[in-house]
């Protein structure tokens, strides 16, 4: 797919930074015109990875996290949360709902929650060497208004 727009947004793993990228997420989406159930959507997957990138890829410092976003052909909004922290085991194991390595207050439902969200999830990860989640969403086309 043809890229039409992006932006590129890093910032420290601090949970105050969740809300932002949350808002400018959906800021740079709003260009496709989506409905606000096509925005929530947005919001809540991208607020689920980055939470999982400030909880679970730094637990004990303050890492970088990178959100990238990209307006593809077709109303496609492709969104790429990625960290530097440190990655994941077992990516299928982490996928599955209600597992957490959280501890007791994680619901281990951030990946079933952007899964049910989007229309496509791929997480790669390296032990030691962080992880990427990209997700996508098609944006439904809605009739120019007057």
């Amino acid at each position: 797919m043809k890229e039409n727009n992006y932006i590129k947004l890093e910032f420290p793993s601090h949970s105050s930074n969740e809300g932002f990228a949350r808002a400018a997420a959906a800021a740079f989406a709003s260009q496709l015109d989506p409905t606000m159930e096509e925005l929530g959507d947005l919001r809540t997957a991208v607020s689920e990875a980055v939470t999982n990138a400030i909880v679970h890829a730094y637990p004990d410092s303050i890492g970088r996290i990178s959100l990238r976003m990209r307006i593809l052909d077709g109303c496609t909004v492709e969104i790429s949360v990625r960290d530097w922290g440190r990655g994941i085991e077992d990516v299928e194991k982490a996928m599955t709902p209600l597992y957490t390595s959280g501890g007791e207050e994680r619901s281990g439902m951030g990946f079933t929650i952007m899964e049910s969200f989007m229309d496509r999830l791929r997480v790669r990860s390296v032990p030691g060497g962080g992880t990427t989640v990209t997700m996508r969403k098609l944006i439904s086309p809605r009739a120019k208004r007057l």
